[in-house]
């Protein structure tokens, strides 16, 4: 529930829907009133946003601001996901520019020791501003249509604490060219600040490339002159780390950001997952809350988390999530597999946690008796062959012509007789053993044989879910125990009934031809 406009008593707060205005703290610049809340909530035209500042800043300071403080909040207040910032003491807070059209100001003061307050100032659609999101969009003043003439803006993103580098892509550039970007252009400095280091100088109808700045601060300049303007462009940006990360080792796992905590609003974060040819990437969702299904459409309308398969969300869409889902793990075509998550403007939730690991490519075959595995040495190329086995350490896999080899009856390695949907099918296990120096870190693949239609199916089960885990592991170790007596009976049980099925075969034919003689001599 939102906190009243104002406490009792005491005139503060308000919608603000001007398009420019100033707001205080009650009595300023005399001290604010103890036991006082207020919330004021500026709305501007829908499709513009909201440049917030401060002129004077004094409230009671404490370490986590728990007596008098500020709130700032990118929309509607009381969602943490839009929350911006909580202030106090004698720092203002820096200029804040919306996402959207509304914004949100809260100021608290407790029953003890009461400061001057605050003065602040906003107006729509200015450019610029402080920008702290982990992910967001900047356009020129105006965009689409042409950017006013001798404009300035600075955007600095970052100072959020934590975060890493942050990464800013242009989806759109059409600026003024000319010789040296002397007329109109976007520059890039890496840090805070035009004193830092620049990254680029950028003008005419090229889209910048791809920058990625050293620190979790960046500058973001927009000039134009007195004449000739142009669409503008439209950048979005990223903090890297916790809203986009490209993987490329055999496993992994990562989660939304701030994760277990609520996400922020307004994201579009990238996990990208790049493994090497013949991988394919199996992902697996230990955990996932975010906001639930629209009750209009019954779909995932609002935040929702994407997996494609490839690098690109222009791939084939392998799954789209959202609620309180526990989705069944998903795999990749090839190589590649990009996630995606998507959060609106309210209603944050926990988020979610991720793992995945590499599908080594394989060929598995079989026949009535035996089992044929063959891995290219390169898909492995830094394991020995001792590091490959089925079922236990001493069926181990030998090398031959570039591949590793198991070739293998059904009577050894650990493996056993199983009934599938009524159907008799032979199982073991494949241990490919990636551990290094004390982390161990042993994948494990189900093997499994049909021998009457000679058909062999291979699975990824030892996955990062540790339930799943010490099945697959209690599974062997039983077999282990057993020494194998059962499986070889039952194995042989099925090749005996093979034989007598011969038997009968060959002894009704020698009657047939008995008694087709004792006919003809009649």
């Amino acid at each position: 529930s939102h906190p009243p406009l104002c406490s009792p008593g005491i005139k503060c707060g308000g919608v603000l829907s001007a398009p420019s205005g100033n707001f205080s703290s009650p009595n300023f610049p005399g001290p604010y009133p103890y036991e006082t809340e207020c919330t004021w909530l500026i709305v501007v035209a829908e499709g513009s946003s909201v440049l917030l500042s401060f002129s004077h800043f004094e409230l009671e300071y404490h370490a986590a601001c728990a007596y008098d403080y500020l709130q700032v909040y990118n929309g509607a207040a009381q969602d943490q996901g839009n929350l911006l910032g909580t202030f106090c003491g004698h720092s203002p807070p820096p200029p804040f520019s919306s996402a959207w059209h509304v914004m949100a100001v809260i100021f608290r003061s407790d029953r003890h020791v009461a400061k001057r307050g605050f003065a602040a100032a906003y107006r729509k659609d200015a450019c610029g501003g402080q920008l702290t999101g982990l992910s967001g969009e900047i356009t020129s003043p105006r965009y689409p249509e042409s950017y006013p003439n001798d404009a300035e803006c600075r955007w600095s993103i970052g100072g959020a604490g934590g975060g890493g580098p942050l990464t800013l892509v242009f989806a759109d550039f059409q600026v003024e060219g000319g010789q040296g970007c002397g007329f109109d252009y976007v520059a890039l400095f890496d840090g805070p600040t035009t004193a830092a280091p620049r990254l680029g100088r950028y003008c005419g109808s090229v889209r910048p490339p791809r920058t990625v700045s050293s620190s979790q601060h960046l500058l973001i300049l927009f000039k134009s002159d007195f004449n000739i303007g142009g669409r503008g462009f439209k950048a979005h940006f990223y903090s890297a780390g916790e809203c986009q990360e490209v993987f490329t080792t055999i496993k992994g796992n990562f989660s939304s950001p701030r994760y277990p905590s609520f996400y922020p609003n307004n994201l579009k974060c990238q996990w990208s997952i790049q493994l090497p040819l013949g991988y394919r990437v199996k992902v697996f969702f230990l955990d996932m809350e975010l906001e639930g299904r629209s009750s209009l459409t019954g779909g995932c309308d609002y935040d929702h988390l994407a997996a494609f398969d490839g690098d690109n969300e222009d791939g084939f869409l392998l799954g789209r999530w959202c609620g309180r889902e526990s989705p069944a793990p998903v795999t990749s075509h090839h190589n590649q597999l990009l996630l995606v998550l998507h959060t609106d403007r309210n209603t944050a939730k926990r988020g979610f946690s991720i793992a995945y690991m590499g599908v080594v490519p394989m060929n598995v075959s079989c026949t009535r008796t035996d089992f044929h595995i063959q891995i290219p040495v390169q898909s492995l190329a830094q394991l020995e062959r001792n590091r490959v086995y089925l079922g236990t350490p001493s069926c181990v896999a030998q090398v031959v012509s570039g591949n590793f080899k198991i070739h293998t009856r059904f009577d050894t390695c650990g493996t056993e007789s199983q009934k599938r949907n009524n159907t008799s099918v032979i199982v073991s296990t494949l241990y490919i053993d990636f551990s290094v120096g004390d982390q161990e870190d042993i994948h494990q693949y189900e093997v499994l044989c049909e021998p009457k239609r000679k058909e062999a199916s291979v699975t990824l089960i030892a996955g990062p879910d540790p339930s799943r885990l010490s099945q697959a592991e209690n599974l062997v170790d039983a077999q282990q125990r057993e020494g194998g007596a059962m499986d070889t009976h039952e194995i042989r049980s099925q090749d005996t009934s093979d034989i007598i099925f011969i038997s009968i075969c060959i002894l009704a034919g020698l009657l047939m031809v008995i008694a087709v003689v004792g006919l003809v001599l009649l």
